[in-house]
């Protein structure tokens, strides 16, 4: 789930920070969009918005069954509360991509993560990430005691007094 949250906050970091002004042609947002759909963004963005509503629902209904009632019904799966944001983050993420990557590139990735190969990529790729910021922090931690003791007795050898 940590993977899929940091690619959408980026995605959108990245629109907000970097997108240019000119708009993306219609070929290349339909490269775009059919590469939002291989990468399964969406899938993505729909698994947090349970998460965004169940915080919501204390500040709206404030304790007060018959709204969490009411609250719960329009909020059930499948509702359409979730369309609007839905489809604009679907149209954002891929006007990102439209402007970040040419038509050809926007298909060649495509064509990558709907092979078998780029399938299983995507499958692993939070796994992996987890376990790569793992090993950074282990690696940090280790190097940074092994620089202490040799920064240590570097400054011993120095006369200083440590």
């Amino acid at each position: 789930m940590s993977r899929r949250l940091l690619t959408i906050a980026g995605a959108l970091l990245l629109l907000v920070c970097g997108a240019s002004a000119e708009a993306p042609s219609p070929e290349a947002m339909s490269a775009a969009r059919k590469l939002v759909v291989t990468l399964k963004i969406a899938d993505q963005y729909r698994a947090l918005l349970p998460q965004l509503l169940l915080k919501l629902r204390p500040v709206i209904a404030q304790d007060r069954p018959e709204i969490e009632r009411d609250y719960d019904a329009m909020t059930a799966p499948g509702s359409e509360i979730y369309t609007p944001a839905l489809t604009s983050m679907i149209d954002q993420v891929a006007a990102l991509y439209a402007q970040s990557f040419t038509i050809d590139e926007l298909r060649r990735i495509e064509a990558f993560y709907a092979e078998p190969a780029g399938m299983k990529f995507l499958e692993k790729s939070g796994a992996l990430a987890q376990a790569g910021v793992q090993i950074g922090q282990d690696v940090s931690l280790k190097a940074a005691d092994e620089l202490k003791q040799r920064l240590v007795e570097a400054l011993r050898q120095k006369g200083h007094k440590l």
